[in-house]
């Protein structure tokens, strides 16, 4: 199998369960089929579609190539009918979301280095990639984005990236080192959920109440 083949198959790999996750979320919302797919399709894409059109890939695979489109409107329609399966659509739609992220980083920040675009921006662009479309699925649900909680989400694809920088820097670009930085997001996504770790925020000045 050569690089592109496996890069292209991590990217529908990771198409799909965006949106699987996303048609979750649009389900546990109770939207109708076209509003499944629809959300299923931009948290699917999005986050590629940003990448490519900050490294100038036009037009985004997302349009250009039909099995982007059509994976990720498969696959929403599929859990709109098949959604009764998943006893637990909120457990699903996180573990889902965090395999995604893994995926996306990895082959965000890949791209971007084909692109011959710096480490720093590379790892950036990566990031972006991964959290785009689950930025615009939390949004079209009426949620507030995960990204932008404590939780440690964005935080887990940019540590993603950084290690697919490094082990690119290193030499290291075959199956096996890019699966582990895929399964390092996946992991320390899900621990991060399991162990409720979370960033610091703002202390409320004294005698001022929260918001």
């Amino acid at each position: 199998m050569t690089t592109s083949t496996a890069l292209l198959l991590a990217d529908l790999a990771g198409v799909m369960v965006f949106a699987a996750s996303g048609a979750s979320a649009a389900v546990a919302k109770r939207l109708d089929l076209f509003g499944v797919v629809f959300v299923g399709f931009v948290a699917a894409l999005g986050g590629g579609i940003v990448r490519d059109l900050v490294i100038d890939e036009v037009p985004p695979l997302a349009f250009a190539d039909w099995r982007y489109a059509t994976t990720a409107a498969v696959t929403a329609a599929a859990i709109f009918w098949l959604h009764p399966q998943f006893a637990r659509l909120r457990t699903t739609v996180l573990v889902l979301d965090a395999a995604g992220l893994g995926l996306f980083t990895v082959t965000g920040t890949l791209k971007a280095l084909d692109a011959e675009v710096p480490p720093v921006g590379a790892v950036l662009i990566g990031m972006i990639t991964a959290i785009g479309g689950g930025l615009v699925r939390d949004l079209l649900t009426g949620e507030i984005p995960v990204v932008l909680r404590r939780e440690i989400y964005a935080v887990a694809a940019l540590t993603g990236a950084i290690l697919v920088v490094l082990l690119n820097v290193l030499g290291y670009t075959g199956p096996i080192p890019l699966t582990a930085a895929v399964l390092l997001v996946f992991g320390v996504r899900l621990v991060a959920l399991r162990r409720r770790w979370s960033a610091p925020v703002p202390t409320p000045r004294t005698g001022v109440p929260p918001q």
